[in-house]
């Protein structure tokens, strides 16, 4: 049976701090490969009025809080921050948890983020040059910071195939896109072509696909599609029996 790793995304909407805190300690401990969170500032779903916390605060937090998994934003806007400052913070994040931060990214697309806190919303094709320009300053910003961040690892989300996949192939360490098993394998297979085109070892980046708790049996249709990494997502109350499930069957 083939070894492949495991992460869970915690959803920061309609719960206590107290539970999302709970929640991560509970995933690290039960040894989950990574931990997730995402970016935005109000609820994708449920009430749009309902309980929200930001995204990097979130993450300082986890970071103090576990003690083994990975972790990062599933996926961080590019949007939203100052590339330099945003390399910063990342850097900073990854100190306080001894070095074990990912940094997702992504080129952004929930609108009412932007409105709300008064950011350009634009174009689908703009936000997408404007994160392939920010990634070589976010680069620069962590190589020249004192203690360096140029050793954590970067994560592209996304799956447009002449632009976002491209990226991937240029820049990333994971990518991170979503099911159904047969989409998974044919974004999987544009990313392989482009890894071809620009020269880069497909073997070197982890394809990981966010999946549902009843998807979790089926975890062999995404690992046949090219996934190397399954993220199940869920919400409060956070119960993570699907994640064990999942982590009995990645160790065999």
């Amino acid at each position: 049976m083939a070894r492949f790793k495991v992460g869970v995304q915690l959803r920061p909407q309609h719960c206590e701090m107290k539970q999302l805190r709970a929640a991560w300690k509970e995933a690290d401990a039960l040894g989950v490969d990574t931990i997730w969170t995402w970016d935005h500032f109000y609820p994708l779903y449920g009430d749009p009025a309902g309980a929200h916390y930001e995204c990097w605060t979130v993450l300082a937090a986890m970071a103090a809080d576990t003690e083994h998994a990975r972790f990062g934003a599933l996926v961080t806007c590019n949007s939203y921050r100052n590339p330099d400052l945003l390399a910063d913070m990342a850097r900073t994040v990854d100190q306080i948890s001894g070095g074990r931060l990912i940094l997702g990214i992504g080129s952004g697309w929930f609108e009412r983020d932007y409105t709300e806190y008064g950011y350009e919303f634009g174009t689908a094709p703009a936000r997408l040059r404007a994160l392939r320009e920010t990634l070589p300053r976010i680069e620069a910003r962590l190589a020249r910071l004192n203690p360096s961040g140029e050793h954590i690892p970067l994560m592209i989300g996304g799956s447009g195939e002449k632009v976002t996949l491209r990226i991937v192939a240029e820049r990333a360490a994971l990518w991170n896109s979503f099911g159904p098993p047969e989409n998974f394998a044919h974004k999987n297979a544009v990313l392989n072509e482009w890894c071809e085109k620009l020269g880069r070892d497909p073997g070197g980046i982890d394809r990981t696909v966010m999946i549902n708790p009843d998807e979790v049996d089926d975890y062999q249709s995404y690992l046949d599609a090219g996934a190397t990494h399954l993220i199940v997502g869920t919400d409060v109350p956070f119960d993570l029996t699907a994640v064990e499930r999942l982590l009995r069957h990645a160790r065999g």
